[in-house]
């Protein structure tokens, strides 16, 4: 049976319009039912007072602080070591069996469930080391767990630079090295800075492999070797238990919102870069 090419394009458009929107309005059912029920919670005591009686008063100041000291220490060492690697496949080594083994591992470590994460974290650095539940086992997790896409993000935006630009550079005397900090690198951040940033929202929202790893004592850490909770963590402790469900609305509110500020700023900083650089 023929079918008129304008009603397919039509009908097409149609189901497309509506996957869109079944999409959009999972997201902002998500949102807003987190929103309403978290945000008369959400005030200015509750965002700088420890949790009392674990979690079932007080505010949530101890796991913003543990949040932000895990993340930040997992992306300052997952960074370097995937934009690295990214450089090494993509400008100072040919296709051939070692970079092929190379994104082999990258790929299969992407797709390793985080709770098998948590207890490679746990046997490594917990126990065989003698790191406890502390801030660094749970950073070194997680900067495993984050590597796979910063590399894969960063080869491809490295990739997306034009070979002209190298060719330029090279002719003008400048070495390997140099092409690829002041011409490769600034061309391909945009794409690089959405890796890093993906990595920090995966980081903020990780339970699983943080529990095992870092802990989920609710003081105020003092150094890399103290443990501490996470809002993730907290969320799902208060939850699962039933130990306070406004206080568990509450810290979900405070990270939809964190991500969603996060993911708004790199979109604005790729843009920024984009108009910079093109």
């Amino acid at each position: 049976m023929h079918i008129n090419p304008r009603l397919e394009e039509a009908v097409v458009k149609v189901l497309l319009w509506l996957f869109t929107l079944i999409t959009v309005f999972v997201l902002f059912f998500i949102i807003f039912y987190i929103l309403k029920h978290g945000l008369p919670v959400v005030n200015y005591q509750f965002l700088t007072t420890d949790p009392m009686d674990m979690g079932k008063s007080g505010g949530i100041y101890t796991t913003i602080i543990g949040t932000i000291v895990l993340t930040l220490v997992a992306i300052l060492i997952a960074t370097p070591l995937g934009i690295g690697t990214a450089i090494y496949l993509t400008e100072y080594t040919r296709e051939n069996k070692i970079t092929k083994i190379i994104r082999f591992g990258s790929e299969c470590l992407a797709g390793i469930p985080s709770i098998i994460f948590g207890l490679f974290g746990f046997i490594l650095f917990v126990t065989k080391l003698k790191f406890g539940w502390s801030i660094i086992s749970g950073s070194l997790t997680l900067a495993f767990m984050i590597l796979p896409t910063i590399i894969r993000t960063s080869e491809e935006a490295i990739k997306s630079v034009p070979y002209n630009f190298r060719e330029v550079s090279y002719s003008l005397g400048s070495t390997q090295w140099q092409t690829v900090t002041k011409v490769v690198l600034p061309s391909a951040l945009p794409g690089i800075l959405t890796g890093v940033i993906l990595s920090v929202g995966r980081s903020i929202g990780e339970t699983a492999a943080v529990i095992f790893t870092a802990g989920s004592a609710l003081r105020l850490p003092t150094s890399l070797f103290s443990s501490s909770r996470t809002m993730a963590v907290h969320f799902y402790i208060m939850a699962r238990e039933g130990i306070s469900m406004p206080n568990a609305y509450g810290t979900a509110a405070v990270l939809i919102i964190t991500i969603l500020i996060i993911n708004i700023v790199a979109y604005r900083l790729m843009h920024k870069f984009i108009k910079k650089y093109s």
